[in-house]
């Protein structure tokens, strides 16, 4: 006997439902920042905990760098501080970590280039306003961090919602199967640019992504000994587990291990019972060369990430980034059903709401029980260089950024019409992220300075690449 049916509501009626939802909570309370009254360091260190202990002090020192940097590595504080706040009542997979630098270019599948977020390690269920407020408050504090502003930092964020609002409308009218075909390439970024400036930018993100292959970072990364090639250490960014340059300590089960291929081995062979088949018939033509641990990022700095090496027959390259999953900063503060396996959250979230996701992405345990998830290392992968930042660049990629998570939040929460009715057609949630963005950039200032006093007095320890690296010169 078949199921029965039920009548779907009309898209009227869903943009209803959205507009009902101002009723109890207008769009003018998504100004407030919520509770700020915590202490940071202690949250970082709540953060910090599982970590490798000896990179806990780089990551400190990563974030030490400006109040941009510390708040790309303090997800968790704003997630606590969101936490207060008002939401519409619409839940779905959201980034989790949706700041300005976790989106960039990458190759599809077919080796077409989109733009699209490219950090998932926070995805969860969660109110999409706060993947919205992230990205505009991650904005602001750029915009202040290299000196163009408030009015600018104003303009942007206007710039962000609005483009955010805009598209999400449109999407609203879309069917859900061709939301899942819908792409943002660097073509259509290109085609759709104001001016010949910002199409040649466009057009040079493109050629610098097609430099990027596993090809070329093989002889930047490794050299080839005795017929195997070797990743070459550059601690403390990159060193292998079990060699003399680890920054393991002998308590920490992993090295206790002994020998990296029996570390890899059971990673590896659950990671590939993940992927489907055509995927681990292709991975069966590459043997394994090497494995070595890689630093990455900021807030990740400390969680295990392992870069494997193999090669093919033709001598051809492929790095696949093994990368610890732990729980997310959205579930410490929304509690929502999800999977239960780390890795396996961090996954489907990715595939929900990017465009074309890695084909090689999958989850897998590592020894001892942690949760890991598996994709390419690098892959025509590009991202903004800040610092280059001219006041019309911000404002391009501003509405970049409102485009992508329009997108991603329609694919992933089927919800388009319902937040499109929410928003409506004014600037008022504009205006109110615009509020909220200036109070919470003075927020972390204010966190910042007790961070930094707190590395200063040596209640937590910062350490620099640099200084890190001086400890391994003979």
């Amino acid at each position: 006997m078949g199921q029965t049916m039920t009548p779907f509501e009309s898209l009227s009626e869903r943009s209803a439902i959205g507009r009902n939802a101002r009723k109890n909570t207008p769009r003018s309370a998504h100004a407030e920042i919520g509770n700020v009254d915590r202490d940071p360091v202690r949250l970082l260190r709540e953060s910090s905990r599982g970590r490798v202990d000896g990179l806990v002090p780089l990551r400190y020192g990563r974030m030490l760098a400006s109040p941009f940097t510390f708040y790309r590595g303090s997800a968790i504080i704003q997630a606590h501080d969101l936490s207060t706040t008002a939401n519409s009542g619409f839940h779905f997979q959201i980034c989790g970590d949706c700041h300005l630098m976790n989106f960039g270019g990458f190759a599809t599948p077919e080796r077409a280039l989109v733009f699209d977020i490219n950090d998932f390690d926070e995805t969860a269920i969660g109110p999409w306003e706060w993947d919205l407020k992230r990205l505009t408050a991650s904005l602001y504090i750029a915009v202040r961090h290299l000196g163009h502003g408030d009015s600018l930092a104003d303009e942007v964020v206007a710039l962000c919602v609005q483009s955010y609002q805009h598209w999400t409308s449109l999407y609203s009218a879309m069917s859900p199967l061709e939301l899942w075909c819908e792409l943002i390439t660097f073509a259509r970024l290109e085609e759709l640019s104001p001016t010949e400036d910002a199409r040649q930018r466009v057009r040079s993100s493109i050629a610098k992504a097609s430099r990027r292959t596993h090809e070329t970072i093989l002889p930047k990364l490794a050299s080839r000994r005795e017929g195997i090639w070797q990743i070459r250490d550059a601690p403390p960014t990159v060193f292998h587990v079990h060699g003399k340059n680890t920054l393991f300590t002998h308590k920490d089960d992993w090295l206790g291990l002994g020998d990296w291929r029996t570390l890899i081995e059971p990673i590896y062979e659950h990671y590939l019972k993940s992927l489907g088949s055509v995927r681990r018939t292709l991975l069966d033509h590459f043997t394994i060369q090497d494995m070595a641990f890689k630093v990455v990022g900021v807030g990740s700095v400390g969680t295990r990430c392992l870069i494997l090496l193999m090669v093919d027959q033709h001598e051809k390259p492929l790095f696949i980034q093994f990368k610890e999953a732990s729980q997310s900063v959205v579930t410490r503060y929304f509690k929502a059903p999800g999977p239960k396996h780390q890795g396996h959250r961090v996954v489907s979230g990715q595939q929900l709401m990017q465009g074309a996701s890695d084909p090689f992405l999958g989850w897998t345990t590592g020894p001892f029980g942690r949760a890991i998830y598996g994709r390419q290392l690098r892959d025509m992968k590009i991202s903004a260089t800040l610092e280059l930042f001219a006041k019309d660049t911000f404002r391009q990629y501003a509405g970049m950024c409102g485009w992508v998570l329009a997108r991603a939040h329609a694919k992933a929460g089927g919800l388009a019409t319902e937040v499109a009715g929410y928003l409506g057609n004014g600037d008022q949630m504009a205006n109110a992220l615009i509020g909220y963005s200036r109070a919470y950039s003075d927020q972390v200032e204010k966190d910042y300075e007790i961070f930094r006093r707190a590395c200063r007095s040596g209640r937590l320890e910062a350490r620099t690449d640099a200084d890190m690296a001086a400890d391994f010169v003979a």
